[in-house]
C-alpha cells in the first residue's frame, strides 16, 4: 500500500471542491493506495501540509489546485523521494496540461491509479521554484493585476491581459546566457521549463520538461493590429516559427533591468531587485504522469 496525501485549494479556479472527497473515494484504487484528504485553510498552507507529509513518509502527495497551489506543494518535494500528484482545478493549468493529465477530475484521480514516477527539472529564479513558466515584463504584470481579482479563470486572465496591453511600456534588459551577454528591449522575457503558460498559450512549443535546460523566450514589441495574430500563433503552437520570439536554451541566466519591479513564478507575482538569477535543476522533482 502507498500513502497518498490529497491537498486540496477549496477557492483555485473558482471551483466548488466539497464533493471532491467522495469522488477521491470512489475512484481512488484502495488496493494500491491509502489516501488522507485534506483541505487548505489559509495561504501558506498547503507548504506546511507538505512539509509535514514529508515528515510523515507519504509516499504521494496530490495537489488539487491550479499551478499556484501546485507550485507551492512540489517546491517542497524538490530532492526529496516524494512523488508529486496532480489534480488540475486552477485557472491556466498549465503543467497538467504540459504532462498530458486529464482536466476532468474523475479522469484525474483514475489516471492516479495507473501512472508512472518520472522526474522532471525544476527552475529556479532567485530563491523561488518554478515547474512551468517564470518571467519579468508583461506576463508579470499581467499575473500582478491579476491576482488581485475576486473572479479568476480564463476570461478574468483575458480581459486583465487586454486592459494591462493598452497601458503597458516595453523596457530593456541586460543579458547574460551561459556566458554570452545580449542587451534586448522585450515586451516580456519568459524562462519555460514546460511549454505553455496555461490555457494551451504555448509560449515555447518546443521546450522539454526533462532536458536540463530553459527554452528563454525573447518576445519583443508589437502593434496593437498585430495582437490578434500573436494570440493566434500562441495558441496555435507556432509562436516560436514567427519574429515575434526569439527563443535560446540556457542552463544559467542573469538579467539586469534598471529597477526592481514584478516578476512571477508559475503565474504567481513576486516583487523582485533589478538583477535576476535563472537555472535549472535537472530532473529534481518526481511526478506521477
Amino acid at each position: 500500500m502507498r500513502k497518498i496525501y490529497f491537498i486540496i485549494n477549496p477557492i483555485s479556479g473558482g471551483i466548488d471542491k466539497q464533493l471532491l472527497p467522495t469522488l477521491i473515494q470512489q475512484s481512488l484504487n484502495k488496493s494500491v493506495f491509502e489516501p488522507t484528504i485534506i483541505f487548505t485553510e489559509y495561504p501558506g498552507h498547503a507548504k506546511a501540509l507538505a512539509q509535514q507529509a514529508i515528515a510523515l513518509n507519504i509516499d504521494v502527495v496530490v495537489a488539487v489546485g491550479g499551478d499556484g497551489t501546485i507550485n507551492e506543494i512540489a517546491s517542497q518535494l524538490v530532492n526529496t523521494s516524494v512523488a508529486l500528484g496532480i489534480i488540475p482545478n486552477g485557472s491556466g493549468n498549465g503543467l497538467a496540461r504540459h504532462l498530458g493529465i486529464p482536466l476532468d477530475s474523475a479522469k484525474a484521480i483514475q489516471h492516479l491509479n495507473y501512472a508512472t514516477s518520472t522526474s522532471i527539472d525544476v527552475g529556479k529564479i532567485n530563491d523561488h521554484f518554478f515547474f512551468c513558466t517564470s518571467g519579468i515584463g508583461f506576463d508579470a504584470h499581467v499575473s500582478s493585476q491579476f491576482a488581485r481579482l475576486t473572479k479568476r479563470g480564463f476570461w478574468g486572465y483575458f480581459k486583465t491581459s487586454i486592459k494591462s496591453y493598452l497601458k503597458y511600456k516595453p523596457a530593456t534588459y541586460q543579458l547574460n546566457i551561459d556566458g554570452k551577454s545580449i542587451s534586448s528591449t522585450a515586451f516580456l522575457i519568459t524562462f519555460a521549463n514546460a511549454s505553455q503558460f496555461g490555457n494551451n498559450a504555448h509560449i515555447a512549443p518546443l521546450a522539454h520538461i526533462s532536458d536540463g535546460l530553459l527554452d528563454v523566450c525573447i518576445m519583443r514589441p508589437f502593434r496593437i493590429y498585430e495582437l490578434l495574430w500573436v494570440g493566434v500563433k500562441l495558441f496555435s503552437k507556432t509562436i516560436h516559427k514567427t519574429d515575434f520570439v526569439k527563443i535560446v536554451t540556457a542552463k544559467n541566466i542573469v538579467l539586469t533591468r534598471l529597477q526592481a519591479g514584478p516578476a512571477h513564478f508559475d503565474g504567481e507575482p513576486v516583487e523582485m531587485p533589478a538583477t535576476i538569477t535563472i537555472s535549472i535543476l535537472p530532473k529534481a522533482l518526481k511526478v506521477l504522469v
